[in-house]
């Protein structure tokens, strides 16, 4: 499988809500940079567990609206919207923040991440 399509497979519906898929796609030694409007986080694959756990527990959908996906070799940049529906009202969809990523893919796996979010 190549890069581009793992990193697709992650930011399909509702795989950020379910923490067995986003383990399955993360590489053992995972790192995730992210800045964000709160600060700086690194972020490792039980953290990233964690928070997709997290997600799960507040949303009961998850979207990404990728506008952009750029792929070389092992490395994909992706520009994209995550949207989400809250548990108390999941007629609505929200915009949950804007993201720009760019991943290395490492043994079929999201190895490092680099992630700058607005929201």
């Amino acid at each position: 499988m190549g890069a581009k399509t793992i990193v697709q497979n992650f930011y399909k519906s509702d795989v950020l809500l379910e923490s067995e898929k986003v383990n399955a796609l993360l590489h053992p030694e995972v790192i995730l940079e992210w800045h964000s409007t709160k600060g700086f986080l690194k972020l490792n694959k039980d953290q990233m567990i964690e928070l997709s756990e997290g997600l799960s527990k507040a949303y009961v959908r998850s979207k990404t609206r990728i506008t952009h996906i750029l792929s070389e070799g092992n490395t994909v940049s992706v520009r994209y919207s995550h949207y989400v529906k809250t548990i108390e009202n999941p007629r609505e969809e929200m915009l949950l923040a804007h993201f720009m990523v760019i991943w290395e893919v490492k043994d079929d796996k999201l190895y490092r991440g680099y992630q700058m979010s607005q929201l």
